[in-house]
């Protein structure tokens, strides 16, 4: 489900369409993929509830069981946001707790002439929640 601000999204979308409703795709030269789940089909490899108030039930995940260390799970904003200085801001929130194979969560920005640049990244989060 995508709201009025730009790029915000909580992934209430039925089956894939999280793709196109809220304006990500899945890198082709990755390793593996994003996918939408809740919390019942997680079980206990997941958090106890989605981050969104109210009926919020799905969220964003990568199952890193089955990678070998190295392979990537990416996702690409399909719409560009302008430059700015104070003004474009990214708040999301993460769950990284249940798995030793866990591995980082890195956000980057890509800057006109394609070099990513590091912007924030986490191994763990050592506590269960968001």
């Amino acid at each position: 489900y995508y709201t009025s601000i730009p790029g915000s999204c909580n992934f209430e979308a039925q089956d894939q369409e999280w793709t196109t409703v809220c304006a990500l795709t899945q890198d082709p030269s990755d390793d593996f993929d994003w996918s939408i789940s809740n919390n019942a089909v997680m079980g206990k490899m997941g958090p106890d509830t989605d981050h969104t108030p109210g009926k919020g039930q799905h969220f964003l995940y990568v199952n890193s069981s089955a990678q070998k260390e190295g392979n990537r799970a990416r996702i690409v904003t399909t719409e560009l946001f302008p430059a700015s200085l104070g003004v474009c801001r990214v708040r999301f929130w993460f769950w990284m707790f249940a798995s030793e194979q866990t591995g980082v969560l890195k956000v980057y920005t890509a800057e006109e002439h394609g070099m990513h640049i590091l912007m924030w990244s986490s191994s763990r989060n050592e506590e269960n929640k968001w």
